[in-house]
């Protein structure tokens, strides 16, 4: 890999160093490069374990949202963590060998350089899919075809998904859907004062056919971390929208695989960035502070608190045969999920 020389941006700089200290243990490509303010940032997709197909596989991505920064920095040090391990952990070399770990930790380099949400063509990569809601969404924060002006665009009607937006779906169809099992989680920041777990959908108040499966992984992190603070839920508790990237990924795993056959669950870390807000108001008038925690200690300690949930989708992905529901269980844990979650949707 040739460095890349656009060392403004700290994060993917962050990047590069563990990609090149990580050299024979990481494998990074460059998955699309966007170019802005006469500057081209890539955009990499780095993998670390077993690329064998018949294995399980997670996907941990960051930065969609160029305000975000935090969402990056959190898969960045996480894989910083993985490569420290690598020289002294005997255990993690052999988790590796049954299963595949991907990053794309700077979905949005061009954004993050502009200090914007959308990317830069003004397209909010988080609304770009091609996936309409089937019931009202909020006004605007659903998703506007408006203008790129506005915050919210999807993009023009019928146009290609933007090259970042497709760029994911490539690397999650080509290492994670063929696979008999796969986690993915996207870490952001902006949303109310709870660090919450989000499952899809977000474009319908309708369950996913993977109800049980989740509620089954949501049991066993109970259990294991029995005074976590996460909120697990479907996004579509808070709000529904367009576009979603991740709704658009599972309704394609779904479409590729019959019943039972393969399993692919796309969650989303929301992490309450309103509580940092409330702390130091004067964030708000910092443009790189309304979604990140700018106190030194703070940042420290949200970028502390989620290894532990990173590392356990590791984990569980890994023994998924051991947990995941079949016969009588499923029954149950879809029961359970649905009075849960969905006390007013239909089952």
């Amino acid at each position: 890999m040739t460095p890349s020389p656009n060392r403004e941006l700290p994060e993917l700089a962050e990047l590069e160093r563990i990609i090149e200290e990580g050299a024979g243990l990481f494998t990074a490509r460059t998955v699309c490069e966007v170019s802005v303010d006469q500057r081209r940032f890539p955009v990499y997709a780095v993998t670390l374990g077993n690329p064998d197909p018949t294995l399980p596989a997670v996907g941990y991505f960051g930065g969609f949202h160029g305000l975000e920064r935090i969402g990056s920095e959190v898969v960045l040090v996480y894989m910083r963590s993985l490569l420290a391990r690598l020289r002294w952990d005997s255990l993690l070399h052999r988790e590796l060998e049954t299963l595949r770990l991907v990053f794309m930790p700077l979905v949005n380099p061009g954004g993050m350089w502009r200090g914007t949400r959308a990317n830069p063509s003004g397209v909010d990569l988080m609304r770009n899919a091609p996936v309409d809601a089937r019931e009202p969404v909020p006004f605007m924060v659903g998703g506007q075809r408006i203008s790129g002006g506005l915050p919210w665009y999807r993009g023009p009607l019928n146009a290609p998904m933007e090259i970042e937006s497709q760029a994911v779906c490539n690397v999650v169809a080509e290492e994670m859907l063929p696979r008999p099992f796969s986690l993915a989680v996207d870490c952001h920041s902006g949303f109310g004062v709870l660090d919450r777990i989000w499952f899809p959908y977000a474009h319908t108040a309708a369950p996913i056919e993977q109800l049980a499966e989740v509620h089954a992984l949501k049991s066993i992190f109970d259990e294991t971390y029995a005074h976590h603070s996460y909120v697990f839920e479907p996004q579509s508790r808070q709000y529904l929208t367009h576009g979603d990237v991740w709704d658009h990924l599972y309704q394609q795993a779904s479409a590729q695989a019959g019943p039972g056959q393969r399993i692919f669950l796309p969650l989303t870390l929301e992490m309450g960035s309103w509580l940092w807000i409330k702390k130091n108001p004067r964030q708000l008038f910092s443009r790189h502070g309304i979604f990140n925690p700018l106190i030194a200690h703070r940042q420290q300690r949200v970028l502390r608190r989620h290894l532990s949930w990173l590392d356990f989708l590791a984990r569980s992905a890994n023994a998924y045969q051991r947990w995941l529901p079949s016969g009588d269980a499923l029954a149950e844990h879809r029961a359970m999920a649905l009075k849960l979650w969905y006390r007013r949707t239909p089952a």
